[in-house]
């Protein structure tokens, strides 16, 4: 059995999705200062790095984080390897999905997790709203890719976010294959359970078995 991390590691230079609140780590008791334990506070936004979209993410009163139904976040996952040269993700390159509940794609955008120094890159792949719409009708119930957004960046109305969220499909965003084969696997994605403020995402631990 080989376990595969595919979580991105939340620290002080992992890259942020454009506008999105920056990561703050702090001290709150140290032993080193006189306290017993050690105690740390994060501060973060919950779209960074490795996390999953809620459907109210981008529609307003629909299900939040917590509600999310754990069912479709654990079992068999398909990885989809695209073409590094593939920018726009197109019906065509998803292959036959007969019997596949989720899947992840595999892009360039993997490569971009070796320089975080770069920081946010606008040049990411990312999926169509014709994409999105055939895995809708597929019935796939979670879709994943390797960067921070399933959608192109600046997209008017959000057209992908909207076709999945709006059929409750999780979106998991973030994910690190560089180390991952396309093939087939299963899946185990565990975002934070909370309830507050708009529960529209979370960061996620995920792992891919085989």
């Amino acid at each position: 059995m080989t376990i595969y991390d595919i979580t991105v590691t939340i620290d002080d230079t992992v890259p942020i999705y454009k506008g999105d609140p920056s990561v703050d780590f702090t001290s709150f008791k140290a032993i080193g200062r006189g306290d017993s334990a050690n105690v740390s506070q994060i501060s973060l936004g919950v779209h960074t790095a490795t996390h999953v979209d809620a459907p109210n993410h981008f529609i307003d009163g629909a299900k939040r984080v917590h509600e999310l139904d754990p069912a479709k976040l654990i079992g068999p996952c398909r990885v989809i390897g695209v073409p590094d040269d593939v920018i726009a993700i197109e019906p065509e390159h998803c292959g036959d999905l007969t019997g596949v509940e989720r899947v992840v794609f595999k892009t360039q955008n993997s490569s971009f997790w070796a320089t975080p120094e770069r920081g946010f890159r606008n040049d990411f792949s990312y999926l169509t709203p014709a994409t999105a719409k055939l895995l809708v009708d597929s019935g796939i119930v979670l879709v994943g890719i390797d960067y921070l957004s399933i959608e192109k960046s600046g997209s008017p109305g959000h057209p992908v976010h909207i076709t999945l969220l709006d059929k409750e499909v999780v979106i998991l965003e973030g994910v690190d294959l560089r180390a991952v084969p396309p093939g087939d696997y299963d899946l185990i994605c565990a975002p934070l359970k909370y309830d507050g403020a708009t529960g529209d995402g979370s960061p996620a631990r995920a792992f891919l078995k085989r």
